[in-house]
Order: C-alpha cells, then sequence, then structure tokens
C-alpha cells in the first residue's frame, strides 16, 4: 500500500519541477523587424511564448499596433515595445536600435524579417524601387546586424536570424531587386557566421518558398483580377507552379524554426540556410 502511494507522490514532484522549469529563452530580448503582420508577427509571439521580452517594428494603424503590443505582453507575461523606424533610414534604424538597448540591455536575438517586393522586368524596373527593395530587403539587415554585434559578442550569446528565400538560392524573371537582395543576404548571413565563429553567436538565413503573407497574397489578388479565376484558384496555381508539395508555407511554422534556431541544440548551426519550399530547389 505505502509503495502504491509513493509513486502518485513522485510524479507529482516530477510535474512540479517541469512547471518550474523556466524557458532557456526567458529573459531573453528579441527584436524582429516586419513584425506587425505575417511571418515577423507569427515569430514574435513564439518567442515570447518562450519568455522574450519583444522589440515590434513595421508599418500599420497605430492604434491596432499599440493593442497588438499590449496583447504579447498580457498574454505572454513578458514586456513588448515597438518602434516604428523606416528600415530604409540607416539613422532610424540606429534610433531603434538605441531604444531596444536602452529598455532591455541589449538585444540577444535578432531576426531581420522585414521585406517588400516589386515586379517588373530589369529594363523597365523603376530607380526608386530598386533602392527601396535593396534597402528594406538587405541593407537593414546590415545595420541591425552591425548594433547587435558587439552586445552578443561580449554576452557570449546571439542569435541573427535572416527571414531570406527561396529567391536567395533560385531566380524568378521580373523580381531582380527581390533577388539580388536575397542572394546578398545569404551572403551577409555567410560572413557574419564565420566572423563570430566560436564566440555563442550564430548567423543562420531561413529560405521560404511561398507563404501566404500579405505580400504574396497582393500577387494572387492581381492574378485572379487578371484571369477570372478565384483567389483559392489562384493561390494553388501560383503555389504549384514552383513547390512539388502544393501547398504554401504556413506563417505559424517560421516561429517554430526560429525557435529552434535560438536554441542551445543548433548552437553549430551557423552560416547556413533552412529552406523550407516544398521541395522547390530540389527540382
Amino acid at each position: 500500500m505505502l509503495a502504491r502511494l509513493a509513486r502518485p507522490a513522485v510524479r507529482c514532484g516530477l510535474l512540479q519541477r517541469s512547471l518550474s522549469t523556466a524557458s532557456p529563452l526567458a529573459g531573453k530580448t528579441a527584436l524582429v523587424t516586419g513584425s506587425t503582420s505575417g511571418i515577423g508577427l507569427s515569430i514574435a509571439e513564439t518567442l515570447a511564448d518562450s519568455g522574450c521580452n519583444i522589440v515590434l517594428n513595421g508599418f500599420g494603424d497605430a492604434a491596432e499596433i499599440e493593442a497588438l503590443r499590449v496583447s504579447i505582453g498580457d498574454k505572454y507575461g513578458v514586456k513588448a515595445i515597438y518602434n516604428g523606424a523606416d528600415l530604409t533610414n540607416p539613422a532610424e534604424i540606429a534610433t531603434m536600435m538605441t531604444a531596444a538597448t536602452d529598455a532591455f540591455g541589449k538585444v540577444d536575438i535578432l531576426v531581420n524579417n522585414a521585406g517588400i517586393q516589386h515586379v517588373s522586368p530589369v529594363a523597365d524596373f523603376p530607380d526608386d524601387k530598386w533602392e527601396k527593395v535593396v534597402a528594406i530587403n538587405l541593407s537593414s539587415a546590415f545595420y541591425t546586424t552591425k548594433a547587435c554585434l558587439p552586445g552578443m559578442i561580449e554576452g557570449g550569446y546571439g542569435r541573427i536570424i535572416n527571414i531570406a528565400s527561396v529567391h536567395g538560392k533560385v531566380a524568378s524573371t521580373g523580381k531582380s531587386a527581390y533577388v539580388a537582395a536575397k542572394h546578398g543576404i545569404i551572403g551577409l548571413t555567410k560572413v557574419t557566421a564565420l566572423e563570430t565563429a566560436g564566440t555563442g553567436v550564430t548567423c543562420v538565413s531561413v529560405c521560404p518558398g511561398w507563404v501566404l503573407t500579405p505580400l504574396v497574397l497582393k500577387q494572387i489578388e492581381a492574378r485572379a483580377e487578371k484571369s477570372g479565376k478565384t483567389i483559392a484558384e489562384e493561390t494553388k496555381a501560383l503555389v504549384s507552379e514552383k513547390m512539388p508539395s502544393g501547398e504554401a508555407v504556413r506563417p505559424a511554422d517560421f516561429g517554430k524554426i526560429v525557435e529552434f534556431l535560438c536554441s542551445e541544440a543548433a548552437a553549430q548551426i551557423t552560416g547556413s540556410e533552412i529552406v523550407a519550399d516544398g521541395g522547390w530547389t530540389a527540382q
């Protein structure tokens, strides 16, 4: 009888220890650019659920962003701040990074997610669109990384995760600026990884195929308007053109990918690309 009574007590003790064990990421600070919607928001929420304080960045309605910031803090029991830095402006990026450091001491996890797209043949590509695509998709990651690295190296831990694209590995017509920027961010990732090797800091690119973000949905809507087909039909057609799986990548998946890359298990994953493209680049 005593032995039978002891077993539940042991299980209870194990449960209590499990519940009291904090996430390894608890108390760290994560800055995610382009995090007011889509992939970036999913990443920010997943990291908040792991105990990270969050720095949000992106555009949108001010009241909606404030409600989002408050919601993240309340739901996950972390601190969340917002900075609306224009990522085409290095001075505003510097101000954002200073604000993050002032609020939390340093940035432990940097996710360069912000991105824009413009589609046009090279011969007709507007100069201003080229400059803006490259500035947001590539140059902003350089400036944020440069600002974060000293604190990460000094602290012996840092994760820089660049949301690149399958277009960082292959090309598509009409997307010269986007493809150039995404190839560039993979190169920046590799150099950063080499320069931080052995410091506790890693740098990785994540390369998704089609993801149903607001950016991609605009392309689908344009296709549907031109073809007269439904959004669902054009979504399936667009995805299946490139991805043998026939299924788009879910935004929620990226939070879990990034969470893993921030873990100790991923300490030797650096300078490489994590590709989630439904078989696109396997062809």
